[in-house]
Parts: structure tokens; C-alpha cells; sequence
């Protein structure tokens, strides 16, 4: 194994170059990922060294890139597309949920369409009206559709190389704030399977940091914001456990409900609004699920049901480290 020190979007262009060399069919499309390497230069180099045939530039034309990849996966093929920005992916929509999603069903388990979306998602870059969405209730309201998120680039890595193996559909969130966040993967080397430096199952939460008074639970870009939190409610005598939730759909239950037995007390927190979001579902389940072990209600910090604003004030808007120790204050209070 290697151990290497890469930010985000590096993780992530290493695990597509893997799976290039890795299966002949596995091929990319996307808006400006060939020459230019997209815009986050997530794809950079790949068109260069596997070819235009299997690194392909688009139309500008979302509807048009995802029904291709569609064709493609019925033909055998394993396509990866990139949508260039979350508010871009609607124009496809159609095609996901009533085509990708339900291909499997619709064919009584004949047919499996093996395909990635890529989405760099999330707010926090400054970006005009149409760049900053969190989209992912949306997706995960649908059934047919795994729908994942990494917050590090050991899970980019590697989350990546499983959605790719998968033979379902995988909706693979990306969170832009973290492109340039650096962390270590470790990567098999040329004597190595792939499957020894696994860190875990691509549905499988992971407990991020250890704790006992509280259990705070996000994915993508919020859960750099509440190992914050953690490490600020430390200095005031509070132990906060910190899940990773890793996955949107399925949601990792087991991992939630172990985690609040243990502390008693939930909140649960994502960038997308707090309205009808994945922190709704997870209240509720766990709610049910362990609410004689529940010290507090279950809490909610997002985003708020409004359109999401101009870059100016998008920090008003996008929960950060107070809101997170609010809520965490709240829940103790009770």
C-alpha cells in the first residue's frame, strides 16, 4: 500500500485514472472534462493519457448526457458523467428518476444500468445564482437511486472506485468547499488488490470523532464544520461524537442509533434546508427507533427554505460553527 497526501479533487482524479486502467468500459462524459480538465480540474490529464473515446467533452446538454449514459450502460459500458454544477442537473432530471432509477424495477431485475452521476454540490465558493444547490433530498426521495457523499479524500478515493464497481445507479455528491481540503489515502500499489485499503462499505457511516454527551451527525462539506464544533464544545468540558454519515440512500441506521444510545442526544446537520431535508428522516427514524434512550428531542441546522442567496450573503445562510453549537447547547439543555 501507499500512503499519499492529496486534497479532494486529486483523490478524486486519481480514483477515475484507477478506474480507467482498471475496466475498458468505464468512460467519462462531461461539459469542459476533456482538454479543459473541468472546471475544478477534476478530470485534468485523463483525456490526455486514455483518449478522446473514453474521455468525452459534451454538448452542453444534461438531458442529452445523462440518456446517452443510459444507452451506454444497456450497451455494457460503465459511464461516469460529471454534471459541471448541482443547479445544472435539473434539465436531466427527467431522465434520472424515470428512466436510470427505475430501469432495474421496470425489468423485473433483468437490467442494471451501472452509472455514476458526479455533482460538485454545496455552497461556500462564492459562486453566482445556480452554483451553490444542495439538491440531494430530491434524489434520495427516489427510490432506485444510491445517492453518497464524502467529506475526505480517503473517501473520495475510494468511495468513487466502489460507486464506479456498483452495478446500480450512484449519484456521487461531491462537496466543492473541500476540493482544495488536503488529507491522506491510501491507495493500493502495483502488488496490491484494491480491496485491502477498503475503509469501510460505500452505505457505512463512520464515527469521525469519539464522544459521549451528544451525537452530532453530517456528511459532505458539514462535517469538517461540526469536528469544530467538537473540538470548541471540548474546551467548555462537553464530549461530542461526530458521524460521518457518508451516505444519503440508504442511510446507515445501525451506525445513528448506536451512536445516540451511547449519548443520548442528536442533532443533525447539512447545508441543504432544514425543510423536507435528509435531517427530517433521520429525526424521525431515530426518533422511533431509540426514543426511551433519548435525552433531547432530535435537532435540525441547515440551510433555510429560501432560494439560495447572492454570494455576499450566502455565509448568513450557510450553517457554520455557531449554529452547530446552538443547537448542541439546546440539546444539553434539555
Amino acid at each position: 500500500m501507499v500512503t499519499k497526501s492529496l486534497p479532494v479533487a486529486k483523490a478524486l482524479n486519481e480514483a477515475l485514472r484507477a478506474a480507467l486502467e482498471a475496466d475498458p468500459k468505464v468512460l467519462l462524459m462531461g461539459e469542459d472534462i476533456g482538454k479543459l480538465g473541468g472546471v475544478f480540474r477534476v478530470t485534468d490529464g485523463l483525456q490526455k493519457d486514455f483518449g478522446e473515446s473514453r474521455v468525452m467533452d459534451s454538448p452542453l446538454a444534461e438531458s442529452g448526457i445523462v440518456g446517452t449514459a443510459i444507452g451506454l450502460a444497456l450497451r455494457g459500458y460503465r459511464p461516469v458523467v460529471e454534471i459541471q454544477f448541482d443547479g445544472f442537473v435539473f434539465p436531466a432530471y427527467d431522465q434520472i428518476v424515470t428512466q436510470l432509477a427505475k430501469m432495474h424495477a421496470r425489468s423485473q431485475g433483468k437490467v442494471r444500468l451501472p452509472v455514476v452521476i458526479r455533482i460538485p454540490y454545496g455552497g461556500g465558493i462564492g459562486a453566482v445564482e445556480h452554483h451553490s444547490e444542495s439538491p440531494e433530498a430530491l434524489f434520495a426521495h427516489v427510490a432506485g437511486l444510491r445517492i453518497v457523499s464524502p467529506s475526505t479524500s480517503s473517501d473520495a478515493y475510494w468511495m468513487l472506485r466502489q460507486a464506479i464497481q456498483s452495478d446500480d445507479p450512484v449519484i456521487f455528491f461531491e462537496p466543492k468547499r473541500r476540493y482544495w481540503d488536503k488529507g491522506e489515502v491510501t491507495v493500493p500499489d502495483s502488488g496490491s488488490a484494491a480491496g485491502d485499503a477498503l475503509p469501510g462499505e460505500l452505505h457505512t457511516a463512520r464515527v469521525a470523532r469519539a464522544g459521549t454527551d451528544l451525537t452530532l451527525a453530517a456528511y459532505g462539506p458539514m462535517v469538517k464544520v461540526c469536528l469544530q464544533a467538537a473540538v470548541a464544545a471540548e474546551e467548555e468540558g462537553k464530549s461530542i461524537e461526530v458521524l460521518d454519515l457518508r451516505s444519503m440512500s440508504p442511510i446507515d441506521f445501525d451506525t445513528i442509533q448506536a451512536s445516540v444510545e451511547k449519548t443520548g442526544r442528536l442533532v443533525v446537520v447539512h447545508e441543504a434546508p432544514v425543510f423536507y431535508g435528509a435531517g427530517a428522516e433521520i429525526a424521525a427514524r431515530i426518533t422511533e427507533r431509540s426514543f426511551h434512550h433519548l435525552e433531547a428531542p432530535v435537532l435540525r441546522v441547515g440551510g433555510y427554505h429560501a432560494p439560495y442567496p447572492p454570494a455576499r450573503l450566502e455565509e448568513e445562510y450557510l450553517p457554520g460553527l455557531d449554529r452547530v453549537l446552538d443547537a448542541v447547547d439546546r440539546s444539553l439543555a434539555y
